[in-house]
């Protein structure tokens, strides 16, 4: 009982202390973020409205334990306490396209104070296709082109179009028993990706999402009249066939999808620029000293991936800051 009063009192606190101080000092309004990993990418994007006026502390849930995850921040008695200096920032997941069909996606939608990725999870910004070149560069420092990067994920959204209509359909349903999120990534998975035949690992995915299809046209063929109304009401909400990879789960696109390119891609560039120290060298020992140093500045293309912010071009990206900035407008 104790912690939840001190919880209540905390938005009240905060409000409280800004008004005491002088008229020149900032307004402090505390972020709470799902987890480690929000804690970048929701400062980095609200660091862009800090001025002489406002200021962000971006935080993780819970100051009394460590329990984390989108339902601490928006289920505990944190949710009563959202105001003008204490906002929610989360992963979207589903809730941003159920529109309303579930508690959490109404709050989602309809809070003023709660701000979200719009995209599934910061991760499919991290996986934005126009900076995986960035990341490759960032991970072996070498600038050559392998894939065309924007242009494969193009393909793997329109590809995986057509299924992922039918998984937000079953969601809003609540059928997940019939066809889950699991069920949806394990059809829509790559496999090994040959850079050198990239799209022989689309064409595998393209097989078994027609044959799921298939299967779920005949099974329920009363729904796909529904399906197809579903899909002009998700294009106003931004999914497109060129872009479904930014709604479909973060954690499976990161990892079953762009990983599998970057890993042997980023192999790569690592032989070739290494080939060209050998190649380059005068004797052995400048050799192995230009081996070491270069393989003392390359980086795992998993951590760069989640530490570039060349995202922020990303539409999607633009959004957040939009409500961000009426946000901000209606403190005025």
């Amino acid at each position: 009982m104790g912690k939840r009063l001190i919880e209540n009192l905390n938005s009240l606190y905060v409000g409280a202390a800004n008004q005491l101080r002088p008229k020149n000092t900032r307004k402090k309004i505390i972020a709470y973020v799902e987890s480690y990993d929000d804690v970048f990418f929701w400062r980095t994007l609200l660091g862009e409205f800090e001025s002489e006026k406002y200021c962000f502390q971006v935080m993780l849930p819970s100051s009394h334990s460590l329990a984390k995850g989108k339902k601490t921040v928006l289920m505990n008695v944190l949710g009563c306490s959202l105001g003008q200096n204490m906002i929610a920032c989360v992963d979207s997941d589903y809730d941003y396209l159920l529109q309303g069909a579930t508690n959490t996606s109404r709050r989602i939608i309809h809070s003023k104070y709660i701000f979200h990725t719009y995209a599934y999870a910061i991760e499919n910004y991290q996986c934005y296709a126009e900076s995986l070149h960035q990341v490759c560069v960032m991970a072996t420092l070498n600038d050559r082109p392998v894939i065309d990067f924007p242009a494969f994920m193009r393909l793997y959204s329109q590809i995986t179009y057509p299924l992922f209509i039918w998984s937000i359909w079953f969601y809003r349903k609540h059928k997940l028993s019939r066809f889950s999120l699991l069920d949806f990534c394990n059809v829509v998975k790559l496999d090994h990706v040959d850079i050198y035949h990239p799209e022989i690992s689309l064409q595998r995915v393209q097989k078994l999402v027609e044959r799921k299809l298939k299967r779920l046209e005949k099974e329920y063929a009363f729904a796909v009249y529904e399906v197809d109304a579903l899909r002009g009401e998700l294009r106003k909400l931004g999914v497109t066939p060129d872009n479904t990879y930014m709604f479909i789960q973060g954690h499976h696109i990161m990892d079953n999808v762009v990983m599998r390119l970057l890993g042997p891609v980023c192999a790569k560039l690592r032989r070739e620029r290494e080939n060209e120290i050998k190649n380059l060298a005068e004797h052995d020992i400048q050799f192995q000293n230009e081996l070491t140093a270069y393989q003392h500045s390359q980086a795992r293309p998993e951590f760069m991936l989640k530490k570039h912010v060349g995202y922020k071009d990303s539409p999607l990206y633009g959004r957040i800051k939009e409500d961000v900035r009426r946000f901000l407008d209606a403190l005025e």
